[in-house]
């Protein structure tokens, strides 16, 4: 399986001037499985498809998490049904079968109802877990009943203490206590999502997160697993 990260920023990237191009910069976070299955249709992702010459014609389905702005953008999601993809709603914890893929959603902790996601293509596992903060009890069993090779979760937060935002999304104190028991389930741990103004620089956060064997995500990183 191969994830691509058409973008790994938190809201308040949102409006990223064109110019910042020219400096690192991050997309809403939105993420691409195997070039086929989309989750978050969000309002950056159209241009990531362009930078990353990604062929719009293989995308066949989408997925969303929740939809606040971020993460769902009605002209994005047009765009892919125009070009063949299958929007998939879900709004409750469920399992099923998108072509070669087994799909099971699962309550993300979050101000609005947020689906996190395992899935499967018979031979790796992913769980994409973003807009949340502690991951819940129904989620940590699913995780353990799996075993997942490559888990994705918030990293909205950074270091901040104290911060209201940890009730619905993760500072990275949190992402590493969780880690610790999740290692038993989890092969390879990453974090995205990450906001603006909560965060020092990239290379900064990679070094620090690599100490705890927790991977940064990046516009436009691949991961094959």
């Amino acid at each position: 399986m191969k994830i691509t990260f058409l973008g790994t920023g938190a809201a308040d990237w949102l409006n990223f001037d064109a110019e910042s191009k020219n400096t690192f910069f991050r997309r809403n976070a939105s993420a691409l499985v195997d070039e086929v299955l989309l989750i978050d249709p969000g309002p950056c992702v159209i241009d990531a498809i362009t930078e990353y010459s990604i062929d719009i014609k293989k995308i066949k389905y989408v997925l969303n998490t929740h939809r606040h702005r971020d993460h769902f953008n009605e002209e994005t999601l047009q765009f892919l049904k125009k070009n063949g993809a299958q929007f998939i709603e879900v709004e409750n914890e469920c399992e099923f079968q998108l072509g070669t893929y087994n799909v099971q959603a699962v309550r993300g902790h979050h101000r609005i109802s947020t689906m996190h996601y395992l899935i499967s293509d018979g031979k790796s596992r992913l769980f994409y877990g973003l807009d949340g903060a502690w991951l819940l009890y129904d989620e940590f069993q699913a995780i353990k009943k799996a075993y997942v090779d490559f888990a994705v979760l918030d990293g909205t937060v950074g270091f901040m203490e104290g911060d209201y935002r940890i009730f619905e999304h993760n500072n990275l104190n949190m992402v590493i206590e969780m880690k610790k028991t999740l290692s038993k389930y989890v092969k390879r741990f990453c974090i995205s999502h990450m906001a603006r103004t909560l965060h020092t620089d990239h290379k900064t956060l990679e070094n620090h997160m690599a100490e705890f064997g927790i991977e940064v995500a990046f516009d436009g990183m691949e991961v094959n697993f």
